[in-house]
């Protein structure tokens, strides 16, 4: 994606070592946004700048934890040369003026907010800085050249200085520059510095609005009984009970189901608990897990369509001195995310106002306008606090958001809908379900001559809007990524895919296909390493010869993990690297197993490469959360299947890391000056190899499914 970002900017010619960039910036009222009101400077969609010398910024990316309404603000005030301060942030409306630099459409996701709008912030900044700067000037009657912008004033020569709440009709009139020079890495007095996250204080004091949080007027809320198998449709229902609950006001059937409405959540519940509903199931209820694994397994030993072939891999391996062959699992994962999903709805004949946590403010305005008949610019879209996304908030079929519009276009009255944990974890859509094979080949001494990756998932593209970008010659690229492009020198690979067709719904998960593609790949590295007679971490690094960022990420962990020396009694440690959304990240794990099988992770050091960046505590933060995020998974996480339904439902059964298993955990960045990466992602997929490692060192048993349950320690010890 970083490819993609540089064809879609436009970079002009170097002066004295600075960068001259053109960009177009859309100026508010561009699409559907609202110009500015008088009193206010506001030289484009994302700076608003009052008399008082507040300072808004208008931010097109959502914001779920990982530190946007921070970094984003970050870019633009480095340029704009204002008080910290004096920053306020909002969320952005749905308009064509916040769409993605490469995507076309808003969205937030991919690791993507940062890199991505890189170079347009930093020109919104420095545009607004000079054309305060030339509103200074002709207040002064002289060049704009002899004044200089600093902490939210402008000074010239002479000492004379004006705020810039001073100076916002003037630069309200100035013509905007088509060329702005921006400052060089070294003279940055914000970026690349640690900087506190602007929206802790309304975290901590209870006054961020998530969506749950939206009230308005005569507002109803509904829930809605969905099938309990995927693809089942509603035959017939009986809402009599439901009706004579107190407080019940309607039941209405929608393309997904029936909704219960009510005056409040608990009546909408209760009533839904007396429904009494008819299914057809059809034939997703024969899903089971057992069945889908038994499948996939067969799959794995046919031919699949071919992702990467390079050399000569058959004849490789008929030449090999020694084969290893693996057979590797992961399940169906839910992104289990900490506030429910809900979405508030207000539809009127002339336009429609929803407020919800999204991911995805295009393509739910696409949607919403479909189901009402509207434009989609009567759609207004009010992004709230998300309580955690992982990419479920940015559904491609916009399906919690398409239900809400639904259910008040039936009744008629503002409205929100809520999904309860269960109603997402029994229904909503997973992380893939995976089966690896996945084989090597070694020479007389030991080195890697032959690799071949089998894979076997459902595509997450297939059947979206995306499906035309991200799927080629029936490979969808999600699927291979980070298997088809791994960094390792081998002479002679082949890496192919299944995607085989089922009704269970499917979607991005935080890291995507890296999350399961790194746990094969690594933790086969790892066998390999070990049959060949090598260190993990040597035979790492020297495959790695032509990779000097890998290479010095690999080591960075290592080094500060003190991977070499004896670990602590008890301890046993593992290593792996993965390369995801722009970024390297390597990770060593020390942990401990227990004789009844529980794996507990003590130590976590982790080293990443993410190119430039913003924040390093925003990294630091990403890192850490990703890890934990990536031991829930190794550890616990599951959905399974059983007659065609979900045997999970809340955290009872689908548990999360608790603060007592956190490890401790290090981050060491590496210094670069390289196009900047993601870092919301890129934390996740080594953890669970690292760990796995780790875990052969400590009983030599090797963990080819996750999760790493006491349970299935056990299992594994006894064969």
């Amino acid at each position: 994606m970083n490819g993609a970002m540089d064809k879609n900017r436009k970079t002009g010619p170097t002066i004295g070592g600075e960068l001259v960039v053109g960009f177009h910036l859309p100026a508010l009222g561009s699409g559907v946004a609202e110009p500015a009101p008088a009193g206010l400077f506001a030289p484009n969609a994302f700076i608003r700048i009052a008399r008082d010398g507040t300072v808004t910024f208008i931010i097109n990316k959502s914001e779920m934890g990982q530190g946007v309404f921070t970094a984003l603000p970050m870019l633009i005030a480095e340029e704009l040369e204002c008080d910290w301060k004096s920053i306020r942030v909002e969320a952005a409306p749905a308009d064509p003026a916040y769409a993605h630099t490469v995507w076309g459409i808003q969205g937030t996701g991919g690791s993507t907010s940062t890199w991505s709008e890189w170079d347009r912030l930093s020109i919104v900044g420095a545009t607004a800085r000079e054309m305060l700067i030339s509103a200074a000037a002709k207040i002064w009657n002289e060049s704009p050249s002899g004044c200089r912008a600093e902490n939210g004033r402008v000074t010239n020569a002479e000492g004379k200085s004006l705020a810039y709440g001073e100076l916002v009709e003037t630069a309200a009139k100035m013509p905007v520059p088509k060329d702005v020079v921006l400052k060089k890495p070294g003279t940055c007095r914000i970026l690349g510095k640690p900087q506190s996250r602007m929206d802790n204080p309304v975290k901590v004091d209870g006054t961020a609005r998530f969506g749950i949080d939206v009230v308005l007027p005569g507002m109803l809320t509904s829930v809605v009984a969905h099938s309990p198998v995927f693809g089942g449709k509603v035959v017939s229902f009986n809402a009599d009970k439901a009706k004579a609950v107190p407080g019940v006001k309607d039941v209405v059937r929608i393309p997904t189901g029936v909704a219960v409405v009510a005056g409040d959540f608990w009546t909408a519940l209760k009533g839904r608990e007396l429904l009494d509903v008819a299914w057809d199931e059809g034939e997703g209820a024969k899903l089971a897990t057992e069945g889908i694994r038994s499948e996939y397994r067969k799959l794995s030993a046919t031919p699949g369509i071919v992702a990467r072939k390079e050399g000569v891999p058959e004849k490789a391996f008929m030449n090999a001195a020694l084969q290893l062959s693996a057979e590797y699992e992961v399940p169906y994962l839910a992104h289990a995310c900490m506030e429910p999903l809900n979405c508030t709805v207000d539809l009127k004949a002339d336009g429609c106002d929803i407020w919800t946590g999204t991911q995805a403010q295009t393509v739910n305005q696409l949607a919403a306008a479909t189901v009402t008949g509207l434009k989609p610019e009567q759609i207004r879209i009010h992004t709230t606090f998300l309580g955690g996304g992982f990419g479920r908030r940015g559904n491609p079929h916009s399906d919690f958001v398409v239900e809400a519009v639904e259910v008040a276009k039936a009744v008629g009255k503002p409205l929100k809908l809520v999904w309860t944990r269960e109603d997402d974890m029994k229904g909503g859509f997973y992380r893939p379900m995976w089966y690896d094979r996945i084989s090597a080949g070694l020479d007389n001494d030991g080195s890697l001559i032959a690799w071949q990756h089998t894979i076997v998932g459902q595509s997450i593209m297939a059947g979206t809007l995306f499906e035309g970008l991200r799927v080629n010659d029936g490979i969808d690229i999600t699927s291979v990524e980070g298997a088809e492009d791994i960094p390792y020198a081998i002479g002679n690979i082949l890496v192919d895919l299944h995607s085989p067709k089922l009704p269970v719904t499917v979607q991005w998960w935080r890291s995507v296909g890296h999350s399961h593609t790194a746990f094969v790949v690594e933790s086969f590295f790892d066998e390999v390493a070990h049959a060949a007679g090598k260190d993990p971490f040597e035979l790492r690094r020297d495959l790695l010869a032509g990779k000097p960022r890998h290479r010095e990420v690999l080591e960075l962990a290592a080094q500060k993990a003190l991977w070499g020396t004896p670990p602590p009694d008890g301890i046993s440690r593992g290593i792996a690297l993965a390369e995801s959304f722009g970024s390297i990240v390597a990770q060593v794990a020390e942990v401990s197993v227990s004789a009844q099988g529980r794996v507990r992770v003590h130590r976590v050091v982790c080293a990443v490469d993410c190119g430039r960046f913003v924040n390093p505590k925003t990294v630091e933060a990403q890192m850490e959360s990703g890890i934990i995020f990536g031991l829930s998974a190794a550890l616990h996480g599951a959905i399974t299947l059983k007659d065609g339904r979900v045997e999970q439902g809340n955290f009872n059964n689908y548990p999360m890391l608790r603060m007592n298993e956190t490890p401790q955990i290090e981050v060491h960045i590496v210094p670069s000056m390289e196009k900047p990466g993601g870092v919301g992602e890129p934390g996740v997929p080594p953890i669970a190899p690292a760990v796995a490692n780790a875990v052969f060192a400590a009983t030599g048993v090797r963990m080819r499914a996750l999760p790493m349950t006491p349970e299935a320690v056990r299992k594994a010890m006894k064969r």
